[in-house]
Formats: C-alpha cells, sequence, structure tokens
C-alpha cells in the first residue's frame, strides 16, 4: 500500500516564503509612492476647494475670507490624511494666498514641501520635483 503525503515540505515552505518576498521588494516601494502621490492630490484638491469658496465668498462680500468665514472649522486646515496644512491669507480685499505645507517631513517633504494658489489663479510650488501641481513623480 502507498501512503499519500499530507502536508508540505520544508523546501516547498522556502519556496514560498522566496517568492512573497521578492513581491514584496517590488511592490512596497510602488506602493509608498502610490500613497505619497495620493497626499499630494489631496492637498491640490483642498487648495482648489478653498480658491472656489474663497471665489464664491466673494461674489457675496466683495472681498476674499478667513477659514472661519469660509465653514472650515480649523485653521489650519488638515488634509484628511493629515499630511498637509493648509493656511489662508487675505492679503487685501482682491487676493487671498492658501499654502499647504507637508507636515509629516522624510523624503517626501522634500519633494513637493509646500503648494500654493493665490486669487488669481497662480499656482506654485516648492520642492525638489520642481512644479508639484504637474509633476506626479
Amino acid at each position: 500500500m502507498m501512503k499519500h503525503m499530507r502536508g508540505v515540505t520544508l523546501m516547498e515552505l522556502m519556496i514560498v516564503v522566496v517568492i512573497l518576498g521578492i513581491l514584496t521588494a517590488v511592490a512596497y516601494p510602488n506602493y509608498r509612492e502610490f500613497a505619497a502621490r495620493a497626499k499630494r492630490t489631496e492637498a491640490k484638491a483642498l487648495l482648489l476647494e478653498i480658491a472656489n469658496n474663497q471665489e464664491r465668498f466673494y461674489l457675496n462680500a466683495n472681498s476674499y475670507g478667513s477659514m472661519a468665514q469660509l465653514g472650515y472649522t480649523t485653521d489650519p486646515k488638515y488634509t484628511d490624511s493629515g499630511s498637509y496644512t493648509v493656511t489662508v491669507t487675505a492679503n487685501d480685499p482682491s487676493n487671498f494666498t492658501a499654502v499647504a505645507t507637508n507636515v509629516l517631513g522624510g523624503s517626501e517633504a522634500a519633494r513637493c514641501t509646500t503648494f500654493t494658489i493665490d486669487g488669481r489663479g497662480n499656482k506654485t510650488s516648492t520642492g525638489s520635483i520642481g512644479n508639484c501641481w504637474i509633476d506626479q513623480r
């Protein structure tokens, strides 16, 4: 009578561990980059939302407003992930500046440190990437 082998051998287990290690080594850096891009996109979206709310406020009040006047409960406002803080400065009745600043630090902070938008639609950024509004590296 032949006995059927049950379970796995140590060699089979080690092959699975090696394959998982290779997949992890490839996937994890890509995941981190995707997450960093998502945080940058979140900051840009919040700035565009604030700029839109500023324009709506300007139509009613003939001047730009503070974060409280725009309906935001905190100043500075944090993005949902907590990666960036956003502050608004109403420079004068005819212009504002909204700035998103990276608060987490690390290598990602050097890539896109700040995003800025003003009442004239000018978008600027600081960081090693260059123009973080356009470049998605």
